[in-house]
């Protein structure tokens, strides 16, 4: 699903020290996530994002540079699961949702 909001970000640096940040929610599916920061964070690291309804845990996959930012996939831990119940992100949208052609549109 593509989404947009904001959430917090929990992690530890290699060196142990705690960080903090707050982050753009790009979308969201059941196991994973993407995130987009203003500073990379290490591949393997175990995050908490935190939203207004909860929390989920997972570890970063990947790690790019585009334009604005670091875009970063996370991968929920298992149990850690997203579900639509749990946390529906401020504007949600499915694409999906444009791939319905209805019966009396013209080709």
């Amino acid at each position: 699903m593509l989404c947009s909001d904001l959430v917090e970000l929990d992690w530890r640096e290699p060196d142990g020290r705690a960080q903090r940040a707050v982050a753009n929610l790009e979308d969201i599916s059941t196991r994973g996530a993407c995130l987009q920061l203003d500073d990379p964070i290490p591949l393997n690291t175990v995050v908490r994002i935190t939203h207004s309804r909860g929390e989920l845990l997972g570890r970063i996959r990947y790690c790019v540079y585009r334009d604005v930012g670091y875009y970063m996939g996370v991968h929920f831990e298992p149990g850690w699961e997203w579900r639509v119940e749990d946390f529906r992100p401020l504007h949600l949208f499915d694409p999906r949702r444009l791939l319905t052609v209805r019966p009396d549109a013209a080709l």
